[in-house]
């Protein structure tokens, strides 16, 4: 990527977004934000409770972070969403239109796996069903790429970089 971009880390709870977006912001020299400090404390109580937001609970925080990436559009950064659906991805395009998306999937024995493993999250494993039925991949349309999850942090922030370097 030759000029700076904001790239959105994306993906379902467990797939490492907290742990890759940092180590990808470092790489391509740029702020990290975490997209989970955009929620509003309402979002994190029902989270904590294992109730699945919904759309309407999403919207202030897409919002949120929409206008941090916005705010970085010329500078460059990082920041994590989980950004499940097409119309989550396009709230925040609408926002800041330059957004490029790394989505990191994997296997959900894995995700889970990793996620049982987690220290003090508020997002009990109990919603990865929720999340996977939640889903909508990238689509050809939309900028960004897919990551596969498998492997060392250092493993998956190597192929997300390259990937982002080999974006038209």
């Amino acid at each position: 990527m030759s000029t700076p971009k904001v790239v959105v880390v994306m993906g379902v709870a467990g797939t490492g977004k907290t742990t890759i977006g940092p180590l990808l912001a470092a790489r391509l020299r740029v702020p990290y934000a975490e997209g989970d400090d955009f929620h509003p404390p309402a979002n994190i109580a029902k989270m904590s409770a294992g109730t699945p937001l919904t759309d309407e609970d999403r919207r202030p925080w897409l919002d949120a972070i929409g206008s941090w990436a916005h705010g970085r559009a010329e500078l460059g950064g990082v920041v994590s969403c989980s950004a499940l659906k097409r119309s989550y991805r396009d709230r925040l395009r609408a926002e800041a239109p330059g957004v490029v998306f790394v989505h990191l999937a994997g296997d959900r024995s894995l995700i889970e796996d990793r996620m049982s493993h987690r220290q003090g999250h508020f997002m009990p494993t109990a919603l990865l069903d929720s999340q996977f039925a939640t889903l909508q991949p990238l689509q050809e349309d939309e900028a960004g790429v897919v990551v596969d999850v498998s492997g060392s942090p250092e493993e998956i922030t190597g192929r997300a970089a390259k990937a982002l370097a080999e974006l038209p």
